[in-house]
């Protein structure tokens, strides 16, 4: 029995030598791996960050278009939306004015037209006038009212 044990004793040993020189061979060959890695990375490494900078570049610019576009396209939206509320509000307030009798704009504008108009018929009319009165006229006094009742009279037997 004793033999028995000490051969699975060599056994286990052997095969834990065999387990423990593939572990070591396999961490060997992992740090070979890093150091070539490492490396490589300090031979191209300026090439992967220069292409690093390249593509971040180029994301830049797409997501400034894009929020650029947004940027624009929320402004347009955001303009249409107040002219329609100033819109609103001005009718309101036309309505109330209104509701005042309050003149509006064109009521007042067409007022000035027809008092322009009225204005020139007038100044039309002083000009037709004034010919007429520039003349002074005679007083009528005893004179020719005694020419005009002889004339009217009849004529007496000579």
């Amino acid at each position: 029995m004793v033999k028995k044990l000490v051969v699975k004793q060599l056994k286990s040993v052997g095969k834990d030598s065999q387990l423990s020189a593939t572990i070591r061979e396999s961490a060997q060959q992992i740090w070979l791996a890093g150091l070539g890695a490492f490396a490589k990375a300090q031979q191209e490494g300026n090439k992967v960050y220069d292409a690093l900078i390249r593509e971040g570049e180029a994301i830049q610019k797409k997501t400034r278009k894009v929020t650029e576009d947004r940027v624009t396209e929320m402004a347009s939206k955001a303009t249409g939306t107040w002219d329609k509320l100033e819109q609103v509000f001005e009718n309101r307030v036309a309505r109330a004015l209104n509701s005042l009798g309050v003149p509006t704009k064109d009521d007042v504008a067409q007022l000035a037209r027809r008092v322009a108009e009225l204005k020139a018929e007038v100044e039309k009319l002083n000009k037709a006038v004034k010919p007429a009165t520039a003349k002074p006229a005679r007083r009528a006094g005893p004179k020719p009212v005694l020419k005009a009742v002889r004339k009217m009279a009849p004529k007496a037997a000579a």
